[in-house]
């Protein structure tokens, strides 16, 4: 987790812990053999992943690296990291090149992945694997909304007419990192059902720990509550909900595992 202007909060990010750990269930799955060396959990958060590392990498050392106090101290109850670290994912080097550097859901939040990516690679021991999985869902209403709502409403704010997407297809990772070991990428769209929630619409109960967090740290509380109650009401007619009062959520994934050469 890259923080914003206030810490994260390990409790309201834990809310959708499944739906969350799925995607890396699924890029754990596919690393097969590594080498000598740590596994690093990097952008590792309040240590959801740390239980699935540690089951499919069980004689690695399990290196946690967040910029969360909040997050970090989560992550140090589980008692699965062998250590933690405090950096900033962007200026992050490891003390010994790692067998496996695996991000979950973090590398959105750091941008220049054409630097990030093949840094990160260089860091790795001979034949040591990068495994990434990032959220690829600015284009979904989920996310459009945030920004065009705040746009509309806060135009002295939020200015979104240079936006680029944090994140890039899977096709144009291959090409990014093809050049520097062995490359599977690929994109997957789950179809998650939300619970309903007596606190507002499932799907601004998921954005809010995480998509919706820096367009509310620009806002007072009155702004605040303003937006979210229009966002609610976008939310309503994109993903109507389910006569239990549930929801449907189609989140799409972009997901990458490059090898690094010999």
């Amino acid at each position: 987790m890259t923080p914003a202007t206030t810490d994260w909060n390990p409790e309201r990010y834990a809310r959708f812990a499944d739906l969350r750990l799925r995607p890396a269930q699924d890029l754990a799955a596919q690393i097969g053999h590594l080498p000598e060396g740590d596994a690093v959990d990097l952008g590792c958060g309040n240590g959801a992943v740390a239980r699935t590392l540690a089951l499919h990498f069980p004689a690695r050392d399990l290196i946690g690296v967040d910029n969360s106090p909040a997050m970090l101290a989560k992550a140090q109850e589980t008692g699965l990291y062998a250590a933690t670290e405090r950096a900033d994912i962007a200026h992050w080097t490891p003390r010994q090149p790692p067998a496996l550097v695996f991000s979950n859901a973090a590398l959105h939040w750091v941008g220049q992945h054409e630097v990030l990516l093949p840094r990160l690679v260089a860091v790795l021991a001979p034949e040591g694997v990068l495994a990434v999985q990032m959220p690829r869902q600015t284009g979904a209403p989920s996310h459009r909304f945030l920004r065009d709502i705040a746009a509309s409403m806060f135009p002295d704010r939020f200015d979104f007419a240079a936006f680029v997407p944090p994140v890039q297809p899977a096709e144009a990772y291959w090409r990014m990192l093809s050049p520097l070991g062995a490359v599977t990428a690929w994109e997957t769209e789950y179809v998650q059902r939300l619970e309903p929630s007596p606190e507002g619409h499932p799907v601004r109960r998921f954005t809010e720990s995480t998509s919706m967090r820096p367009f509310l740290e620009k806002l007072s509380a009155d702004e605040a509550a303003a937006y979210v109650a229009a966002y609610e009401e976008a939310l309503a007619v994109a993903y109507p909900l389910l006569p239990d009062g549930g929801a449907l959520f189609p989140f799409r994934r972009c997901f990458f595992i490059l090898r690094k050469d010999a």
